[in-house]
């Protein structure tokens, strides 16, 4: 896909016209880091805005021991880096390739004059980080209030409302859920077979399917 296409699916330069949309690109590198590759390291200094083009990454705390708490998965079309970008504070996580992938960057100053000369970037970046907000929240709330099938319910329709249906088609292992969750890779597998036995998911090599989207959200507490 190119580098316009995939910038024109997100919601930051939707609304662009296609000659400030190609601006954009121009200024826009192109990177590609290989499967486990670090992107961005904590507290590096925060001086580009990142897209992905293609492939999924994961945004990560690393504790001293080792251990992986993944913040989000970010696939193609989803962008990171806009914290460091406006409060000039360095960066607050890891961002590590899951596959080989393809990102486009845009440096500070090329960002801050698209800022600056399109307000509705502005308004949309607002908007987005907002989302994250509020979906930050939520999980702070579930690690607090739920046991880890709620917390698994709650992920999983939350992928499955970015995918825009009841079909996840985001490649996650168990592992990967669980350092979502804030649980064990076992637990984790009980809990899916569980709820695949419940029917509530379906579960095959290319995707997870909602079966029974109101028991999910009771699971998790959406009543």
């Amino acid at each position: 896909m190119s580098a316009t296409a995939v910038l024109h699916k997100i919601p930051l330069f939707s609304k662009l016209a296609p000659a400030d949309l190609d601006r954009v690109v121009e200024v826009a590198r192109e990177k590609s880091y290989p499967r486990n590759s670090v992107i961005l390291f904590e507290d590096d200094p925060g001086d580009a805005l990142y897209v992905v083009a293609r492939g999924q990454v994961k945004v990560v705390l690393i504790g001293d021991d080792g251990r992986e708490v993944i913040l989000s998965v970010l696939g193609e079309g989803e962008f990171f880096g806009e914290m460091s970008l406006l409060d000039d504070e360095p960066r607050s996580a890891h961002v590590i390739a899951m596959e080989d992938s393809d990102l486009l960057v845009l440096r500070r100053e090329d960002f801050e004059g698209l800022l600056t000369s399109h307000p509705q970037i502005a308004l949309a970046l607002l908007r987005e980080m907002t989302r994250r907000l509020r979906r930050a929240d939520e999980k702070v709330g579930a690690l607090v209030l739920l046991d880890v099938t709620g917390r698994v319910a709650r992920l999983l329709l939350e992928l499955a409302d970015d995918s825009g249906g009841d079909h996840i088609t985001r490649r996650l292992t168990h592992h990967t859920i669980a350092q979502m969750v804030g649980s064990s890779r076992e637990t984790v597998s009980r809990t899916m077979r569980d709820l695949v036995s419940r029917g509530h998911i379906a579960v095959n090599r290319r995707e997870i399917q909602i079966r029974d989207r109101a028991a999910l959200q009771a699971a998790s507490g959406q009543t």
